[in-house]
């Protein structure tokens, strides 16, 4: 999980990916959404497997174990991995692919584990919501999202496909990394409960990693929220750029309700299941998820709530610092306007003499004193301190 980067007195710090020019708060999450919406081919035949760009090489993994054996490995070929299962049907098997970029692979698989060709181009599509199906005789096909709060401050999300199978369970992912090690290393220990018990434990087990990860994702985003407040109190001007974050991380939010929503409705249709498919024992266990998925939507309604304050507190502090600059230049108008009047008063050009040559004795006769100048300054600094003593008794320059 990415750090929170160090608070900055006046700027916010931007995302290695994000120029000074772009400063667009739309997420490239959303951005990829609809790159994947455009995939979609109007018309295509259902169940029609495509490889998108980008994929990876396909990785294969599997790890055999019952209660005394275990045997973890990397499969260079899809035939010795194939032959090493049918050879050992007594054994447990999680057959974790990882990389989709091999259409004949993934045929061989889908026809091998008689997967439907639909729940295939789910898988291949990668871009589906969290759902459960059962088909062939209580077996299941179910898909997550895997989250993560990344450096570029966005949530991150990967789908995980997992197929349950009497003696296997076959995991799905686009890419090398996941966040299912931990589940690995408790295989490893010998000593986890998923030795022992079957294949539907080693399904509730995966799931529960990946709600398990929707926590350390809520908890940066909470990290970040408590660090936009405190760039906003104290930067000393404004930041577009502030803003932007601010929205951002309101739609990474919203995104990430998006995903649990599914999540847990997922998991109460798993809790539906008849009990010959999904015995009370295990439903006990899901039921636990059940309650992950909740309080992670119980945290997102939350920083939902704190980003919509984030918004009002920031919008709230800009105006008040438009206050403050109109309080001031309110002030130095409020201080020129008398001068002004007295300078504007004695650039009137009404002539002392007549033109008959006499004297006209109401025409500004302090004109013609020595120190008229000197005076009128006088006047002009006493009215400037006047006023500013009055502003500062009624607190106007605090």
């Amino acid at each position: 999980m990415s750090s929170i980067p160090p608070l900055g007195e006046a700027t916010l710090p931007l995302p290695a990916a994000e120029s000074a020019a772009d400063t667009n708060p739309s997420s490239i999450s959303d951005r990829e959404a609809t790159k994947q919406a455009r995939r979609q081919v109007v018309g295509q035949r259902p169940g029609s497997l495509i490889i998108h760009e980008n994929s990876y090489k396909p990785r294969l993994f599997m790890i055999s174990y019952d209660a005394d054996v275990f045997e973890e490995r990397e499969y260079a070929s899809y035939d010795e991995l194939i032959d090493y299962f049918q050879r050992n049907a007594h054994l447990r098997h999680w057959i974790d692919v990882r990389g989709y970029d091999d259409l004949p692979l993934m045929e061989r698989i889908m026809d091998d584990f008689e997967l439907h060709p639909l729940q295939m181009e789910d898988v291949l599509g990668d871009y589906q919501r969290a759902k459960v199906e059962e088909f062939d005789e209580g077996r299941l096909f179910m898909v997550s999202r895997m989250t993560e709060f990344t450096s570029n401050l966005e949530i991150d999300d990967d789908q995980l496909s997992l197929f349950t199978g009497p003696n296997y369970v076959l995991s799905f992912q686009d890419d090398y990394d996941d966040c299912l090690d931990s589940v690995r290393q408790r295989i490893r220990s010998g000593r986890s409960q998923i030795m022992r018990r079957p294949p539907m434990y080693l399904a509730y087990s995966l799931t529960d990693v990946v709600l398990d990860h929707y926590f350390p994702t809520m908890a940066a985003i909470g990290d970040y929220i408590e660090h936009l407040e405190e760039l906003i109190f104290r930067s000393k001007r404004a930041d577009r750029r502030l803003l932007g974050r601010i929205l951002q991380i309101k739609k990474d939010i919203v995104r990430f309700r998006r995903l649990v929503y599914p999540e847990r409705d997922k998991i109460m249709e798993v809790l539906r299941l008849p009990d010959d498919v999904m015995p009370e024992e295990m439903k006990v266990f899901f039921r636990d998820c059940y309650d992950h998925s909740v309080q992670a939507l119980d945290l997102a309604e939350s920083y939902k709530e704190s980003v919509n304050s984030l918004v009002e507190l920031y919008l709230s502090d800009q105006s008040n610092r438009m206050n403050e600059v109109m309080k001031v230049l309110t002030i130095i108008s409020s201080i020129f306007i008398p001068l002004s009047f007295v300078v504007g008063l004695y650039g009137m050009n009404f002539q002392r003499e007549n033109p008959h040559g006499g004297i006209n004795y109401l025409n500004m006769p302090e004109l013609y004193h020595p120190l008229g100048y000197p005076i009128l300054l006088g006047i002009l600094l006493l009215v400037v301190v006047v006023q500013l003593v009055y502003f500062y008794r009624k607190g106007w320059l605090s």
